[in-house]
């Protein structure tokens, strides 16, 4: 039987979770009840606050003795995701609460596995949700009233959440019962609109050799997507070709996946194959919302509501130096391929970022740091993106080059 793991705060939200408990059973599921709160609740639970606490570092009297909210909601959610972790049968997780609960929730749930369901029933989900959801597949449902008792409202909402909970988990159990249909290796691809054709090349060629790619798009989420795929150690190869937030990063642009972004195939030694992809650009809303501080430089208006930026020389050494870096502290295969004809579609021959010098700029700051492939054509020929997943295949066949 298919188990839903209910991972709240007794304490404050003790009759809502009960409700839940009995909802989730009458559709046909087992229940783990996890308290994560740190009062006391007349609710029993399957996994106790003290054990939560316990698996968090601390105990239940020292938390309650602090008096601290913040350091609690941060113990407790390192706790449940401890608790997680180590539970022998997990089909999916669901919570609801406010911010603090939810917040727990958010830290319960990050570690699991890319495809086990997780759904929170929050007041936080119609604002900002990146805290809660990262680079996961969290689902967040907006509780519409506060979570305050089951009442006329709150009964449908939390009702499609325990019916959506439990039919996920019955088709999450029933999925990792069934054997795999297509178990080719895994290879991540970083791909934006300005590279896609050449990672279009390099997914089919990839196909071709037996692997399957997952291409994730460098909106700063993706590129952190591509980062946490990789440390779930499902892939058996990365073929970052576009490493375009990285530029968002050092200049301040919209799309920056933080400072970690190209470092987990690294450092985990996964085989990985690297190129400049769209570091031309540093990305933006709207023109109106581009900062001040910019006004004068080289910018595109790629559409209504993007605004790209062009780097200057000194940025794009900069860039060369940070891969530089992270790369040659690889521990695995690694390699790099320049294209020396622009690196995005708007950097090629007779279009608006088209400045070799400031390409040559980066390039040669890389230049040494580990093995490089200089292709004297722009990064979307065909070409390009057929020779960095043959490289890649390389690497990961263990084949000389």
């Amino acid at each position: 039987m298919a188990t839903v793991v209910l991972v709240g705060t007794l304490d404050t939200k003790g009759e809502e979770y009960a409700w839940l408990r009995e909802r989730v059973r009458e559709l046909g599921c087992d229940v783990v009840l996890v308290d994560a709160g740190v009062g006391p609740s007349e609710v029993e639970a399957d996994v106790s606050a003290e054990e939560v606490a316990r698996a968090g570092g601390t105990s239940l009297q020292e938390l309650r003795d602090a008096g601290d909210r913040g350091a609690a909601v941060t113990a407790m959610g390192e706790g449940a995701a401890a608790v997680l972790a180590g539970l022998e049968r997990v089909d999916a997780v669901l919570a609801v609460g406010g911010s603090g609960g939810s917040s727990v929730a958010a830290r319960a749930v990050r570690d699991l596995p890319i495809g086990l369901p997780k759904l929170i029933v929050s007041t936080m989900a119609s604002g900002d949700v990146a805290p809660y959801v990262g680079a996961r597949d969290v689902t967040l449902t907006y509780s519409v009233v506060d979570i305050a008792g089951v009442n006329r409202v709150s009964r449908l909402i939390l009702g499609n959440a325990a019916a959506a909970a439990a039919g996920m988990a019955k088709a999450y159990a029933q999925a990792r019962s069934a054997p795999a249909a297509d178990e080719r290796p895994l290879v991540g691809a970083s791909m934006f609109g300005v590279t896609t054709p050449a990672v279009d090349a390099a997914r089919q060629r990839l196909d071709e050799l037996g692997y399957e790619v997952l291409v994730f798009h460098a909106t700063g989420a993706g590129g952190r997507a591509l980062e946490g795929l990789v440390e779930s150690g499902l892939l058996a190869g990365v073929l970052d070709l576009t490493t375009t937030e990285l530029a968002d990063d050092l200049v301040g642009g919209v799309l920056s996946a933080g400072p970690g972004r190209l470092t987990a195939a690294g450092r985990h030694g996964v085989p990985q194959v690297v190129a400049p992809g769209a570091l031309d650009m540093v990305n933006f809303g709207p023109r109106e919302t581009v900062p001040e501080r910019f006004e004068g430089r080289d910018l595109y208006i790629h559409n209504p509501t993007v605004t790209l930026m062009r780097t200057t020389r000194e940025e794009m050494a900069e860039l060369g130096r940070r891969i530089a870096g992270k790369l040659g502290a690889a521990t695995g295969p690694t390699a790099l391929f320049v294209p020396l004809g622009g690196v995005s579609a708007l950097d090629a021959p007779g279009m608006p970022f088209h400045d070799p010098a400031a390409d040559e700029a980066c390039f040669a700051a890389m230049e040494g740091a580990v093995e490089t492939e200089r292709l004297d054509v722009n990064i979307n020929d065909p070409v390009f993106g057929r020779a960095m997943a043959d490289r890649l295949h390389q690497m990961i066949s263990g084949g000389s080059q």
